[in-house]
C-alpha cells in the first residue's frame, strides 16, 4: 500500500484544489461537472483494474464469485457483482459532482440575492446585510466540504486499491 501513497496524496490535493478554486469569486468549479469527475474517476478506476489484473491475472474473477458460493447462486451472483463493480467509478464521480454542485450553487444564489438587494434603498438595501452575513459561515462550511469530499474520494480509491491488491 505504500507504493500508492504518492498517488493517493496527489489525487487528494488535486481534488481539494479543484474544489477550492470554485470558492474564489468569478471563478469556476471544475468538479461541479459530471464529465470531469466521471473521466477522472473512470481513469483512476481503470488503473485499479489494470493493477488487479497484473497482480492476480485469472484470480481477478474471484471478485465476482466469492469462495464457497454454491454453483446455483453463481448465475445470479456473478451478474450482480459485475454490475456493482462497473458502477463504482460512476458512484464515485456522482458523489463528488453532486456535493460540489449543491454547495457552490447555494453560495452563488445567496450572493446574487444579496447583491440584488444592494440596488434598493431604504429597508431593502439594509436587509441585504443578512444574506451577506450568512455567506461567511457558508463559505467556511463549503471549504470544509471541499476537503471532506476530497477525503471521501481518496478513501474510496484506497479501498478499491486494497481490494485490487488483496482480492476481498
Amino acid at each position: 500500500a505504500e507504493r500508492f501513497f504518492s498517488l493517493i496524496i496527489t489525487v487528494f490535493f488535486f481534488i481539494v484544489l479543484l474544489n477550492l478554486i470554485g470558492l474564489i469569486p468569478y471563478s469556476f468549479t471544475v468538479t461541479s461537472h459530471f464529465v470531469v469527475t466521471f473521466s477522472f474517476s473512470f481513469y483512476l478506476f481503470l488503473g485499479v483494474v489494470i493493477i488487479t489484473i497484473r497482480k492476480h491475472l485469472f484470480q481477478t474473477l474471484d471478485l465476482f464469485l466469492p469462495k464457497g458460493t454454491p454453483v446455483s447462486l453463481a448465475f445470479l451472483l456473478v451478474p450482480v457483482e459485475l454490475i456493482s463493480y462497473c458502477f463504482k467509478p460512476i458512484s464515485l464521480s456522482i458523489r463528488l459532482f453532486a456535493n460540489m454542485t449543491a454547495g457552490h450553487t447555494l453560495l452563488k444564489v445567496i450572493a446574487f440575492f444579496s447583491f440584488c438587494l444592494l440596488d434598493y434603498s431604504g429597508v431593502l438595501g439594509f436587509s441585504s446585510l443578512a444574506p451577506l452575513l450568512l455567506l461567511i459561515p457558508l463559505i467556511f462550511l463549503e471549504t470544509a466540504v471541499a476537503f471532506i469530499q476530497a477525503l471521501v474520494f481518496v478513501i474510496l480509491l484506497s479501498m478499491y486499491l486494497n481490494e485490487a491488491i488483496n482480492l476481498h
